[in-house]
């Protein structure tokens, strides 16, 4: 495993371990972070531990014409049940994602750290957020990094069933009418999987990454 030191710079991810992590240390400066995405990276940790950084093989990604919209999220949609924004409560959605309680997680990998810097992130508008509204209240959302060609999904919460899923349909939606190569999701789960997410080998996703 590679250990970072304050110098700006990664590793070729082909030497990430099978488990997908690549590196440790260094720090969630800006400039690092957008490095990271830019080369496949991202970091995920626990409060209290160092900061790996994960380049993981295979790689979960929405193509936008795979995009699974089922016949009751077509009605819920099509009776404008939720009221949606894009990048207005980058704080709000990030910070009740930091909070949401997750099935099988002891706790949250989004430390306080990783909110500010995101927080940074987004006034320098690499950062953005989808955000679900019910009767003026944020009930679901979403937030992630835009390098654009590539959106970097993060992390989303939702407090009302389906709340979440909105939004995810809203930002793939958005993304390919502004022509955007994918939507990246990280790693795989079933959830993404229903919305028709799917694995990729990683140099695959790394040639997307770096076409515009």
């Amino acid at each position: 495993m590679y250990f970072l030191s304050e110098e700006l710079f990664f590793p070729p991810v082909s030497q990430a371990y099978p488990d997908g992590i690549l590196a440790i240390g260094g720090d969630l400066s800006t400039e690092r972070l957008f490095l990271a995405y830019k080369s496949g990276i991202f970091p995920w940790f626990e409060e209290g531990d160092p900061i790996y950084w994960w380049s993981p093989n295979p790689r979960m990604v929405l193509f936008f014409d795979e995009l699974v919209v089922s016949k009751s999220m077509r009605n819920i949609l099509n009776r404008n049940v939720f009221r949606l924004t894009f990048n207005t409560s980058f704080r709000e959605v990030i910070s009740n994602c930091q909070k949401i309680k997750r099935e099988g997680q002891n706790g949250t990998w989004i430390t306080n750290d990783m909110v500010e810097a995101y927080c940074k992130l987004n006034e320098m508008g690499i950062a953005k957020s989808v955000e679900v509204w019910q009767n003026d209240e944020l009930v679901g959302g979403l937030y992630g990094i835009d390098l654009g060609h590539v959106f970097c999904g993060e992390s989303m919460f939702s407090k009302v069933s389906n709340a979440s899923k909105v939004a995810f349909i809203a930002l793939a939606n958005q993304l390919k009418k502004d022509n955007y190569n994918l939507l990246d999701c990280q790693v795989y789960n079933e959830h993404l999987e229903s919305l028709g997410c799917r694995e990729i080998p990683r140099d695959d996703f790394i040639a997307l990454l770096k076409s515009k």
